[in-house]
């Protein structure tokens, strides 16, 4: 099933937007006009066909092509490039695991939805075409950041390292710190798309 002309608008109308005023990319004014149209749009968007999630997954990541970030903290440039580095990286460590995969690719596309709550965007643009594992996954990543970075509580670090999902979510969390590199060989996004497709049909078939 092909995802609807409605779908396709909040990848549409990212990119338009953000093409179209560049003078507001990064001001107040410019999240707050982007983000309520494209949240108006991700109600329209709910909800998903999981048969349609593949298209989905690109309609979402597209527009991170121009979302530009900090240059310090993100020294690699747009978002999109952020995401396939991040992808890659948990590719060569765990290259069958679908849902850490798809956590790796789709953690930041909320960015192009809220740059103030992207997390929150994220969750709300993927609610219906991931898995609840996933979800935990993306949802965990800046928990994961506080415990690398010691200013996690002692409880909530017994209580994270005893989930089962513990090793997968170090391994997105430390993918999404070292895949912030300039000049780095990524995979297309139709490549990295497909790769998730084709995962999904061989678990399908067993």
């Amino acid at each position: 099933m092909r995802p609807s002309k409605a779908r396709r608008q909040i990848a549409w109308e990212a990119a338009r937007l953000i093409n179209e005023q560049p003078e507001l990319r990064n001001s107040d004014a410019r999240r707050s006009e982007v983000g309520e149209q494209l949240r108006s749009l991700v109600k329209v968007f709910q909800p998903q066909e999981w048969e349609s999630r593949f298209e989905i997954y690109a309609e979402l990541l597209l527009p991170l092509a121009e979302v530009k970030q900090d240059p310090q903290a993100h020294p690699e440039g747009d978002a999109l490039y952020h995401s396939l580095q991040v992808f890659q990286l948990v590719e060569e460590q765990l290259p069958y695991d679908e849902e850490l995969l798809t956590a790796a690719l789709l953690h930041d596309v909320g960015k192009a939805i809220d740059r103030r709550n992207h997390l929150s965007a994220t969750l709300s643009a993927l609610a219906d075409i991931v898995t609840e594992r996933t979800l935990w996954l993306i949802e965990n990543i800046p928990v994961a950041h506080a415990l690398t970075r010691g200013t996690l509580g002692i409880r909530a670090r017994n209580r994270l390292e005893a989930t089962e999902n513990y090793e997968e979510l170090t391994i997105l969390a430390s993918s999404d710190l070292a895949g912030r590199k300039q000049g780095i060989v990524v995979p297309e996004l139709e490549d990295a798309i497909n790769m998730l497709r084709e995962l999904s049909c061989a678990a399908d078939d067993q």
